[in-house]
């Protein structure tokens, strides 16, 4: 039978390196090649080729319309970034091509898109998907198809003055128990930028200050917010991903965190200018104080794909901003961290209710990355000091030089 025939069809993208699987970006040209390989000869109608790009989102929500009336209200959409159809074989007559037994290679090229893509993303209720599809047409048999992905990273460039701004900010909070104020606690962070790239350690500038009659615990957690939208409606997953934990803060004692390290584990980058799928970084600064919601200080993340420029890439008005604590580079971190708390443990009273009506958040730590990284630490560049040397480069004639009052 012709079907016998075809041993092995599949798809093969050409990559630099060979055990790495290929990525590319807007304006890319994506090449490779289809083979078939064939038991004995065979005829072929058509090779055809189709390059697609999508991102759908889609879940459901049960509602109630009354005591015994219940129904399902399902929420979908979709946006194209790619398609692209490419003939690799087909006779111009409309003839049967008959290939010989053995092995059979057909390149393929294109070009994406010159526009900005988005990145590939996969999510509990939506992806960001990039593939080819190649369709095998023969006589007297179904059509044979195969479809194999690949991956689109949208470079985000953290050497630019908006995402090397340092953010900062303040926040205070009256602690009470029942009707009885306990006392201020305030909290005031910064860091030295807003992006970041993967396997960096942000150093957090922190001050807590506790009026309180009871002991507070100073935290900082880099979570990440999946919001996937559909006909005007928001669905969102929300997620700890780096967890920092300070020392106890006694009652009407103040703390400092001169650079507190906490590290970026290997997440994907921000998704931020699809229309139905975003992707957002948070660093939250919170204040856990005993009998009473929490206080907590958000600070804007971007999670980008070029890291920063060791030398050179800032401008000097963003220079003149930008002050380091070279403390933070003598502390030890341990390679190995404790498993993040629950997200509800971290968000305040105020926002568990907002989290009761859409957008609807769910929490999962599936995601959390346990294995070590490597650290990836700023270099500063400094001014070398003047030559010293023991020959006056001035001398003065014998004459000029003062007398030694004692001679």
């Amino acid at each position: 039978m012709i079907f016998d025939k075809l041993k092995k069809f599949y798809i093969v993208f050409d990559s630099p390196e060979i055990d790495s699987p290929p990525v590319f970006s807007s304006g890319d040209v994506v090449s490779g090649k289809v083979v078939l390989e064939l038991a004995g000869e065979s005829k072929v109608e058509s090779l055809k080729l189709h390059a697609e790009g999508f991102a759908k989102v889609h879940w459901t929500e049960s509602r109630s319309a009354g005591a015994s009336t219940a129904y399902t209200q399902n929420y979908s959409d979709e946006v194209e970034y790619l398609n692209r159809r490419e003939v690799l074989l087909q006779a111009d007559n409309g003839d049967l091509t008959v290939l010989p037994a053995g092995r059979h290679e057909y390149p393929f090229s294109f070009q994406l898109p010159e526009e900005t893509l988005v990145t590939s993303f996969e999510g509990k209720h939506g992806s960001i998907r990039y593939w080819v599809k190649v369709k095998l047409h023969r006589p007297w048999t179904t059509v044979k198809k195969i479809k194999k992905e690949f991956t689109v990273i949208e470079p985000i460039d953290i050497n630019t003055p908006t995402l090397l701004a340092p953010q900062a900010g303040t926040k205070d909070k009256m602690a009470r128990m029942w009707y009885r104020n306990l006392g201020q606690v305030s909290v005031t962070a910064k860091i030295d930028r807003q992006g970041y790239t993967p396997g960096e350690v942000i150093p957090v500038f922190a001050e807590f200050d506790n009026s309180t009659s009871r002991s507070v615990v100073p935290k900082a957690y880099i979570t990440q917010t999946q919001t996937f939208i559909a006909r005007g409606t928001m669905k969102q997953k929300r997620s700890v991903v780096a967890t920092l934990c300070g020392d106890t803060v006694g009652a009407r004692r103040r703390e400092t965190w001169h650079g507190r390290a906490i590290k970026i584990p290997p997440i994907g980058p921000s998704i931020l200018h699809c229309r139905i799928i975003k992707v957002e970084y948070m660093l939250k600064v919170c204040v856990d104080v005993p009998g009473t919601s929490k206080l907590f200080l958000e600070l804007p993340l971007v999670m980008g794909t070029i890291p920063l420029h060791p030398f050179g890439s800032r401008t000097s008005s963003v220079s003149s901003q930008y002050s380091v604590n070279l403390e933070w580079l003598r502390m030890a971190i341990p390679e190995q961290h404790e498993p993040p708390p629950d997200y509800n443990t971290i968000v305040s009273q105020e926002e568990a209710e907002q989290n009761t009506t859409p957008p609807q958040a769910e929490e999962d730590f599936s995601g959390m990355l346990e294995r070590p990284l490597f650290t990836y630490v700023q270099e500063f560049r400094f001014r070398p000091p003047p030559v010293y040397s023991l020959v006056d480069p001035n001398p003065q004639p014998l004459n000029m030089r003062p007398r030694c009052m004692t001679c």
